[in-house]
């Protein structure tokens, strides 16, 4: 039977919508195959790691009938990645393997039953359906990603906290040491949902979720939001996306939140992290600390490593508060500062040497970065 022929370009983009979870060792060799399931003149390309499960379908040519298997999924991307995009190929079952052909070139790859792949068991109930624009929630998990936990033996902190209530959307991301806040209005009301989306889940729809503002004269691109108690389901440009949430209590994001901090500057983003980019070249591999030194008029930012070397550097500053010096990883700073680049300028807000410090966008009231100090 012939699966399908087709332009390279609409069988790489199928492929590439699913493999993003597709881990290339695994203790079941069927979790490294993308499902191919035929029905009529559709193709449905399914992939899984037992916790997340991605599918789409495309109509791609090919005889129509009844047919599934399974293929390696990497294994196909990088043939396709060596075939020009408007080559055609085919891909044709015979006995217990696929064969792709394009031009002069044949390759005859093992299948595995389709039967033998593990589908992730849906939830028998899901909550009430609710959209929202694709570009915000993009926007927000960028806005909010960079400050998740890694492997944190706290496991709720190894994703993010995604809140729905009313017309608004919150989503929050702390590893302990920072935790970053970003908010959107809805133009709807939706169903109070409070959930925590795991690290890889909010990963892979970072990469395929589009930011792209809607064409003029067409409506946004719009996802679709189902949650059960332990798992979530997004419906979007033409995928559905299954995953399991992670258990247990986030931490309340609101009491971490620092208000009221009497001392209070504005300064550009760019000059302040390029002058933390130029002395984080003197900090050690294991210990990250750059101190800042806030007088009226002065932010002065240094750092020092165990070979004794120092940077030291100078901004001028619009600032008549407190004498104030405070210590941070260099790292956390950059990693916010990186991800405002939309931003010309930032407002921090410090109490004193000892408290956490509050870093907000004076045109984005919805979004908060709060870092914690390091001893220095």
């Amino acid at each position: 039977m012939i699966v399908l022929k087709t332009t390279q370009d609409k069988l790489l983009a199928a492929l590439q919508s699913v493999s993003g979870i597709v881990e290339r060792r695994h203790t079941l060799p069927v979790l490294a195959n993308v499902l191919l399931r035929k029905n009529g003149s559709t193709l449905q390309f399914t992939t899984s790691d037992l916790e997340i499960q991605i599918r789409t379908s495309a109509e791609l040519g090919g005889d129509s009938g009844s047919f599934a298997t399974t293929v390696g999924a990497r294994k196909l991307i990088d043939i396709l990645r060596t075939i020009a995009p408007t080559q055609t190929v085919s891909l044709e079952s015979q006995q217990s393997k696929l064969v792709l052909k394009s031009g002069k070139s044949k390759f005859t790859l093992q299948t595995l039953p389709a039967e033998d792949f593990p589908l992730v068991q849906e939830a028998p109930s899901f909550g009430p359906a609710f959209q929202v624009p694709e570009r915000t929630l993009k926007q927000l998990l960028d806005q909010v990603a960079f400050a998740m936990a890694v492997h944190d033996i706290r496991y709720y902190l190894n994703g993010i906290l995604f809140v729905a209530e009313g017309r608004q959307l919150s989503l929050v991301a702390t590893d302990g040491h920072r935790l970053a806040f970003a908010s959107a209005t809805l133009d709807i009301e939706v169903p109070k949902q409070e959930v925590i989306l795991p690290r890889k889940t909010v990963l892979e729809l970072q990469r395929l979720l589009s930011d792209a503002a809607a064409p003029e004269g067409q409506a946004a691109p719009m996802i679709e939001l189902q949650f059960a108690s332990n798992q979530a389901k997004f419906s979007f440009g033409g995928i559905e996306f299954v995953t399991k949430l992670v258990e247990g209590k986030f931490p309340d994001y609101n009491r971490v939140i620092p208000k009221n901090h009497r001392n209070q500057l504005t300064l550009g983003r760019a000059p302040l992290l390029a002058s933390l980019q130029r002395t984080a070249i003197l900090t050690s591999e294991k210990f990250k600390g750059v101190r800042l030194n806030f007088e009226p008029g002065t932010l002065q930012i240094a750092s020092s490593n165990s070979e004794q070397e120092e940077a030291v550097d100078e901004l001028d500053i619009d600032y008549e508060g407190d004498a104030i010096e405070i210590g941070f990883n260099v790292t956390y700073l950059i990693d916010a500062l990186s991800n405002m680049s939309q931003a010309d300028m930032v407002r921090i807000e410090l109490q004193d040497s000892n408290s956490s410090a509050l870093v907000t966008l004076p045109e984005n009231p919805d979004f908060k970065y709060v870092v914690m100090p390091m001893r220095i």
